[in-house]
């Protein structure tokens, strides 16, 4: 059952992400995309959560599958950041476009956090999930702060 979902995972991360490779037909489907990419990381996030904070009963295979695919999202709405992204139905603030590289900065540090999250998901130990969900939670809550409108 693991690989069946290893392949899907695989598929749908490669399905999503031909979009951003792509230029994008208008801004808004570039919009679209990143809200998209980052709403489903923040389901599997929450749901990590909930086994960290005891919200939740800790189950060490969905822990280890809600992981996976937190760590495969997190690398796909950054392409969807491009030019006239900006307008619209977005939370994104104008510090992303006029910082760029501190936004750089605080995705790739939210990656790597996310990266270590993966690989305590995967110990099994409810301890270890819960030291590396508040570094990831920090991380995000970092660039929230910065970057997303409330």
């Amino acid at each position: 059952m693991k690989p069946q979902y290893n392949l899907t995972g695989t598929l749908l991360a490669l399905v999503m992400a031909l979009p951003a490779h792509a230029q994008f037909a208008k801004p808004e489907d570039a919009v679209k995309y990143r809200k998209a990419a980052l709403t489903v990381m923040g389901a599997h996030f929450s749901r990590l959560g909930a086994m960290a904070n005891g919200r939740a009963p800790f189950d060490a295979k969905a822990a280890a599958e809600n992981a996976d695919m937190v760590a495969m999202m997190s690398k796909l709405p950054w392409a969807a950041f491009g030019e006239g992204t900006d307008k619209g139905e977005t939370r994104a603030k104008a510090e992303i476009w006029k910082e760029s590289a501190k936004f750089k900065e605080a995705a790739e540090k939210m990656q790597s956090e996310i990266a270590k999250l993966n690989v305590a998901a995967k110990t099994g130990n409810l301890e270890t999930l819960k030291s590396a969900m508040g570094s990831a939670g920090a991380s995000c809550k970092a660039c929230h702060d910065t970057f997303r409108k409330d």
